[in-house]
């Protein structure tokens, strides 16, 4: 419901997908759900999108992901 924000691809195909941004005076579709990080296995036939639950502890209310980029070590 609130779109992708960015997307970082791995050389392995996997996609880590930031949703969710909000920015103060534009209107959300969303206001009170927090964003998420969603993971997508581009070498799947069917690829599809599947939220990663968040550790514990974490401010999930404040959630508001801008952008994505992964290390890779």
């Amino acid at each position: 419901e609130t779109g992708s924000e960015d997307i970082d691809i791995l050389p392995n195909g996997l996609a880590f997908i930031s949703s969710g941004l909000k920015y103060p005076g534009v209107m959300s579709f969303a206001p009170d759900k927090p964003g998420e990080i969603f993971l997508m296995d581009l070498n799947e036939d069917n690829p599809r999108a599947v939220e990663l639950r968040i550790s514990r502890g974490f401010d999930l209310a404040s959630f508001n992901p801008h952008g994505i980029s992964t290390y890779i070590d």
